[in-house]
């Protein structure tokens, strides 16, 4: 298809996040937001009243659709597969809401699917496309950080119980969620992280359940060893009041840089009288204490990047490959939580 050729989209599961999406999708040129899918009517109503679209109760519905160019994946995270695939059947391009799903099984039918049907296949990872990410990955290019040797990410978060408790109940969920804290909020740390660094060799982690009535975890620290042998710590949870911006560090034999907010906070290089200091993010903003505070402009990014790779026939720039590595790493988290022992990946 063309590069000027109309996007038509779909969505799936039109609660929390896909207005996040429909926003985004509105504000791109040459794409469009033609139907919705959902097992809850008001969720459909709502949809109807503010965007005009199409609806349907059964999205096996949505896919039967000639004219839906990508189908976009915004269920809870253990039914993301089971969409994707039949998307994926249903010769649909496909992204999907973060993490790619909940077992790694599943995402390797996932990927499977999509090679096996031609069609392109992306996870959400919007904080790749922020400008201090970008920024970090041409400074690692670059070398100018020299050997990174130690890697972290904090996820210090707050969610009340409600929050576990709204709509289908499926936050938190073994089933539905894959776990708690790790595997919902802090997934796009920990993808930055393998993505700055590099794939993970092995991790240690513990994990508890503090403040809320889950099955999962509100609070998980792991160490991580990188196969270039750096060493990193990530630390997760939904129970910090009053939620903290979440932020990672790299260390290296050069130099030091700090990313939260979507931007670089401060950097610091040996020799280089340059050093930076951004003003901090406004509080919240990146959904610490409220998943709803997103910021929309880099699901934006992501999405028009997406669909141009549509377009133009491309790989995506985040492939169902690459996303898997965050579920590699987090399943990794858990299994060491629940044994007590370090576990070594690939697994």
């Amino acid at each position: 298809m063309g590069s000027n050729q109309e996007i038509r989209v779909g969505i799936v599961g039109f609660g929390g996040i896909a207005g996040a999406h429909a926003e985004a999708i509105r504000s791109i040129p040459n794409a469009r937001l033609v139907a919705a899918a959902d097992v809850v009517q008001a969720r459909l109503d709502l949809a109807k009243e503010k965007y005009g679209v199409d609806c349907y109760l059964d999205y096996h519905d949505l896919l039967a659709r000639d004219d839906i160019t990508v189908v976009d994946v915004c269920t809870p995270s253990g039914l993301h597969g089971t969409v994707a695939i039949d998307a994926a059947r249903a010769k649909k391009h496909v992204i999907t809401e973060k993490p790619i799903d909940v077992t790694l099984a599943r995402a390797d039918e996932m990927i499977r699917a999509a090679k096996e049907n031609h069609v392109r296949f992306s996870v959400i990872f919007q904080c790749r496309f922020s400008e201090g990410a970008s920024k970090i990955k041409a400074l690692l290019e670059e070398g100018r950080l020299g050997d990174i040797f130690l890697a972290d990410a904090y996820v210090k978060w707050y969610r009340t119980q409600e929050y576990y408790e709204h709509g289908l109940k499926w936050r938190g969920t073994i089933a539905l969620d894959g776990g708690g804290a790790i595997i919902n909020q802090s997934v796009h740390y920990i993808d930055l992280l393998q993505w700055f660094v590099g794939p993970v060799a092995s991790v240690c982690a513990q994990k508890a359940t503090v403040a809320h009535k889950i099955e999962g975890e509100d609070v998980c620290v792991g160490i991580l060893r990188f196969k270039n042998g750096a060493m990193g710590v990530i630390e997760g949870s939904t129970a910090c009041y009053p939620g903290f911006d979440a932020r990672v560090e790299l260390h290296g034999t050069k130099g030091s840089v700090t990313w939260a907010g979507g931007q670089v906070r401060s950097l610091n290089i040996v020799g280089e009288e340059t050093q930076e200091e951004a003003q901090p993010a406004e509080k919240g903003g990146g959904g610490a204490a409220d998943p709803m505070t997103i910021q929309l402009s880099l699901h934006a990014l992501q999405l028009q990047s997406f669909f141009q790779e549509v377009a133009e026939d491309r790989p995506p720039s985040v492939s169902g490959e690459e996303a898997r590595k965050a579920l590699e790493i987090i399943t990794a988290l858990y299994r060491s939580a629940d044994t007590g022992k370090t576990v070594s990946l690939p697994l």
